[in-house]
C-alpha cells in the first residue's frame, strides 16, 4: 500500500543542505517552518568534503589538517543549534554528517530516507558557474522537488 492510498500524502522528509553558510542557515529555518506545517521531519545534511586539489598540493599536510579542523567546527556549531532550534521550531529535526560531494551526499541520504523535497541555499560560490550550481545539478537529477533558498 502506498502512502496515498494510506491517506498520508504530503512529504514523509524534508532534506535541507547546509555549510554553515547564511544562505545555507535560511535554507534550514524555511525547511524546519515547512517540516512544522506538514507535520513531518527535517533531515539537515552536511557534506564534508575537501577539495581533491588542496590534497594535491598539500605536501606538509597542514592544510588538510586545517580543513578537518574547519570541518568538525562546523559540525559541532551545526548539532548544537540544531538542537536548540528544533526545540523552538517544534519539529522532529536530526543532522546526518556524510564525507563526499554535497550533490552524491544529498542525493544518497534523499534516497535512503525517501525524501519528498530537497531544500538548499542559493549559491553564493562564483565557481558555480563553471560547474553549475547545487541546486541546478540537484534539479537536473529530478527525482525530488528542489526549492532553493535566497
Amino acid at each position: 500500500m502506498s502512502r496515498f492510498e494510506l491517506g498520508t500524502d504530503g512529504p514523509g522528509a524534508i532534506i535541507v543542505g547546509v555549510d554553515g553558510s547564511e544562505t545555507s542557515l535560511r535554507a534550514a529555518a524555511y525547511a524546519a517552518g515547512l517540516a512544522r506545517r506538514q507535520h513531518t521531519r527535517v533531515i539537515v545534511v552536511y557534506a564534508r568534503s575537501a577539495s581533491s586539489l588542496l590534497t594535491l598540493a598539500d605536501h606538509t599536510g597542514l592544510a588538510t589538517r586545517a580543513a578537518v579542523e574547519t570541518h568538525d567546527a562546523i559540525e559541532e556549531q551545526l548539532r548544537t543549534e540544531l538542537a536548540k532550534q528544533a526545540r523552538i521550531w517544534g519539529v522532529d529535526a536530526s543532522l546526518e554528517v556524510r564525507r563526499g560531494d554535497p550533490l552524491t551526499v544529498l542525493t544518497e541520504v534523499a534516497r535512503d530516507v525517501r525524501a519528498d523535497a530537497v531544500i538548499v541555499g542559493s549559491s553564493q560560490s562564483r565557481g558555480h558557474r563553471i560547474a553549475g550550481s547545487l541546486a541546478v545539478r540537484l534539479v537536473r537529477c529530478g527525482r525530488w522537488p528542489v526549492t532553493v533558498v535566497p
